[in-house]
Parts: structure tokens; C-alpha cells; sequence
């Protein structure tokens, strides 16, 4: 077993992945940042052996609006070309596959505000905080409850049977787009080509 160890290294030497796939928007790194100051900088970046990031983009990102001169790394050297790379699409798809035992998730964030905790902190939208009994402040309205514009976001997992139906589907997402420039998601276009189809209880 590789044994790992914690090294600090100046944030100017790291190298993101220029191919890297996850996007960070400005928020979540915000978000990322916010999180640092509270709690410390508790996840190390993965680096390549080469101070190439593998794994740590947002906290990268973070690390430098807070204006960190160093951080926390651990070498990853042990991997060849292909694991690299590998692991770096696998790092951030393996943690977006769990999920939240709602009922434990709920009775937590109702403790934490208990507490007098920045809820904030957490990563959770006003509205899913609001949903979990943490955010009396900003209640989920009745008619957002009845809306179905309201954006929020629910993510899916799309399993295709063979590649040509994953090809038609990208193609449909194509159209969508084409077809209603000025909706803003994937969902929107959706609902648009539903409603135009005669599904009018959409």
C-alpha cells in the first residue's frame, strides 16, 4: 500500500489539468472559499508528481481567491499516465453517485441551527434549507411550491442501453437547444417541447 504524505507547496507551482471536465462556477468556489475559512483547509490538493492537479480544481480555485500563498498536497506519483487521467473524472463522478438519507440529513441541519450555525456553510440553496425546516427566514413560497418554472436543480443519471440511443438522446439535446434559444436548461427546452407537443399538464 502507498503511503501518503501531507506536503505544503506554493500555490503559483500548481498546475490545473487543462482537459479537466468538472467546472467550478464562481459560486461554488465562493462557496468552497467560505467553507475554508470556517472549517480550515482540510483537503489536501492531489497532485501528479509533477505538481500537475489531479484532483482539487474548486479548492485550487478557492485557494487562490483567498489569496493562500501555500497548501496542503499529496503526491500521487504512484499512478501512471492512464490512472491520472482516469482518476481524475473518477474522483469527481464517485462522489456525485451518493446519496442523502433525507431523514438524517434533515433531523442534522435542524440540530446545526440549534446550534446558531451558518447553515450557509453547508452548500445547500435558501430554498433546500427552507425545505429541511433550516432556514425559517426564506420559506419556500406556495406558489414556487405550485410553479414548475421555479429553478432548482435535480440531478439524473441518464443510463443509455447502446450507443446510438446515447446518440439520439444528444441529438434531441441538440434540436432542444436550436429549437428554444432563449430557455436557459436542458429542463426548460424540455418542458417547451412538451407543452408545444400537447402535454399541456406539464
Amino acid at each position: 500500500m502507498t503511503i501518503l504524505n501531507i506536503s505544503y507547496k506554493k500555490i503559483q507551482d500548481l498546475k490545473p489539468y487543462k482537459n479537466n471536465a468538472r467546472k467550478h462556477s464562481e459560486a461554488q468556489i465562493a462557496q468552497i472559499a467560505a467553507s475554508m475559512t470556517e472549517f480550515g483547509f482540510n483537503n489536501p490538493i492531489l497532485l501528479d508528481g509533477d505538481c500537475g492537479i489531479v484532483a482539487g480544481h474548486g479548492r485550487y480555485e478557492a485557494a487562490l481567491s483567498l489569496g493562500l500563498h501555500t497548501v496542503p498536497t499529496i503526491n500521487l506519483s504512484h499512478l501512471n499516465e492512464a490512472q491520472k487521467r482516469a482518476y481524475i473524472i473518477a474522483d469527481n463522478k464517485l462522489a456525485i453517485n451518493a446519496e442523502w438519507d433525507d431523514e438524517l440529513l434533515e433531523l442534522e441541519v435542524q440540530e446545526l441551527k440549534a446550534l446558531d450555525f451558518d447553515l450557509s456553510l453547508l452548500g445547500f440553496a435558501p430554498y433546500e434549507l427552507a425545505n429541511m425546516g433550516g432556514s425559517p427566514d426564506e420559506p419556500v413560497k406556495e406558489d414556487e411550491k405550485e410553479n414548475p418554472d421555479i429553478n432548482f436543480t435535480i440531478q439524473y443519471n441518464i443510463i443509455f442501453d447502446h450507443e446510438e440511443q446515447q446518440a439520439d438522446w444528444y441529438s434531441f439535446v441538440k434540436y432542444l437547444k436550436d429549437e428554444y434559444p432563449d430557455a436557459d436548461t436542458v429542463a426548460q427546452r424540455i418542458q417547451l417541447f412538451l407543452r408545444g407537443n400537447g402535454y399541456v399538464a406539464l
